[in-house]
């Protein structure tokens, strides 16, 4: 099977690096861990919008970058980002909805890494999933033109058959 990100990755020692954009390889549960223990720290909804905001800063930057190097509409700057997300191993991704008019954006993935790795031990009472939340966010910003709501929905983490991002602008 193809994969665009891993055939044009260029390893360096101490570097990967995918049409100039730096990324890094990391397991799932060093993320999750690091997450539980800020939930600990400061609360589950103060940690949630912090990780939100981690994931919004990757998905905005790379939205833009990659929108802009192969000169993409929205919709195929949607389909990239959402190929890259499985690609890269968070989960597959599947587009629900884009409708730019109404500025709204539904996506599912499914066997999200972050899900998984959160529900290991036991299920979550919350969606888990703040960094994909958070990417999507970012990229749907970009092509909304503002800033926009988002929402896990649905979550494999609480037991839900998938996991599902509502963007709004």
């Amino acid at each position: 099977m193809s994969n665009e990100i891993l055939d044009n990755l260029k390893v360096e020692t101490g570097r990967l690096t995918f049409k100039d954009v730096r990324y890094m390889l990391i397991r799932p549960d060093t993320v999750v861990d690091f997450q539980k223990a800020v939930e600990r720290m400061i609360g589950p909804d103060r940690c949630a919008e912090a990780m939100m905001a981690g994931g919004y800063t990757g998905g905005s930057r790379s939205s833009r970058r990659y929108k802009k190097l192969f000169n993409y509409t929205d919709e195929e700057s949607v389909a990239f980002m959402c190929q890259m997300g499985g690609e890269i191993g968070w989960g597959k991704f599947r587009l629900v909805e884009l409708d730019a008019a109404s500025k709204r954006l539904v996506i599912e993935v499914e066997d999200s890494a972050f899900a998984e790795a959160y529900a290991q031990d036991e299920p979550s009472p919350l969606p888990v999933c703040h960094m994909i939340r958070g990417v999507l966010a970012g990229m749907a910003a970009g092509i909304f033109g503002g800033d926009v709501d988002s929402e896990e929905v649905m979550c494999v983490a609480k037991g839900d058959p998938t996991c599902r991002f509502v963007i709004s602008g």
